[in-house]
């Protein structure tokens, strides 16, 4: 069975319900990934840094009750996870607030673990993290991220980066598009949005992922539902039904990512992928908060090429 290692952050999340209370659960992009990729019947396992609080053991448990592996996830006395708040307006969109400069996952690529983290890497199929993983670290922490991708890579393994830009993440503009740029030089797989280019590289962050279609498959997400794939061989518009009740869009994009992955994984093309990717996400929608009930959750069939009904 393929691999899979997701990288990043997992937080606390506190949804603002109608009557102003909060809810409780937690998410991060890559996390939600990882969930959604381990209901579809992949191995995923989830690396990152987590304190030695009730509410990290909460999200060890969680994570395991899922079906993903906690071996790369280190403990570190004394931390917290980070802290999120997630308000919604009436058509569903959603703002985000944030309480996470300190936590503990923003450490992970500078502990006397990481090089041990890093060698366990170097043996995946797939490595998956994103715009977000790469706001957590300092240069020292992305460098030793693109050393592990690099060696993936040279051992035969997979890099896929998810562009899931949130400018608050970062001090600076042109901080954020030197870690993008290398992040795309070794991305086999890249999932985008024209909302993520736009914000990044103003008009020509568009032209300039597109010019990665001869060495990466390439997935950006139109504004109209529907994505563009393009790679060497390949430039087709793969178009999404439209979704009767949009609850929440919180993890919309992470689901569509690992339907994609997924479905790629086990041997489906480009634009059965596209579809599982925008079918998984319209499901996803329907619920409050990045984590949908199990049951909700389209089942994968045959040889895990497309959803069936719910």
């Amino acid at each position: 069975m393929t691999r899979i290692a997701c990288i990043g952050e997992c937080m606390i999340e506190l949804r603002e319900e109608a009557d102003g209370r909060l809810s409780r659960g937690y998410g991060g992009d890559t996390l939600n990934t990882a969930v959604y990729l381990s209901r579809l019947g992949d191995s995923v396992n989830y690396v990152t840094a987590l304190g030695d609080d009730p509410w990290s053991d909460e999200m060890i448990a969680g994570w395991r009750a899922e079906g993903i592996g906690t071996e790369l996830a280190v403990r570190l006395p004394g931390r917290l996870p980070g802290l999120y708040v997630i308000q919604t307006d009436a058509s569903g969109e959603r703002r985000f607030s944030y309480w996470r400069d300190s936590a503990a996952a923003r450490s992970l690529f500078e502990l006397p673990e990481t090089p041990a983290i890093c060698e366990a890497l170097a043996d995946y199929d797939l490595l998956y993290f994103s715009g977000v993983t790469l706001s957590l670290y300092r240069e020292t922490g992305q460098q030793r991220l693109f050393e592990t991708l690099d060696r993936v890579r040279q051992k035969g393994g997979r890099v896929a980066f998810d562009t899931n830009f949130r400018p608050r993440g970062w001090p600076d503009r042109l901080t954020a598009q030197t870690a993008y740029e290398s992040a795309f030089e070794r991305a086999e797989i890249v999932l985008a949005s024209t909302e993520d280019l736009d914000l990044l590289f103003d008009s020509e962050g568009q032209g300039k992922l597109l010019s990665l279609g001869s060495s990466a498959e390439i997935v950006l997400k139109l504004p109209d539902l529907a994505c563009r794939v393009v790679s060497r061989d390949m430039d087709l518009v793969v178009r999404a039904d439209p979704v009767a009740r949009v609850v929440d869009t919180t993890a919309a994009g992470d689901s569509f990512a690992a339907a994609y992955l997924a479905s790629r994984l086990a041997g489906a093309d480009p634009a059965i992928a596209a579809a599982a990717g925008h079918r998984l996400a319209g499901a996803v929608v329907g619920y409050s908060g990045a984590v949908i009930p199990r049951e909700g959750t389209p089942a994968m069939t045959g040889e895990g090429l497309a959803f069936e009904g719910n």
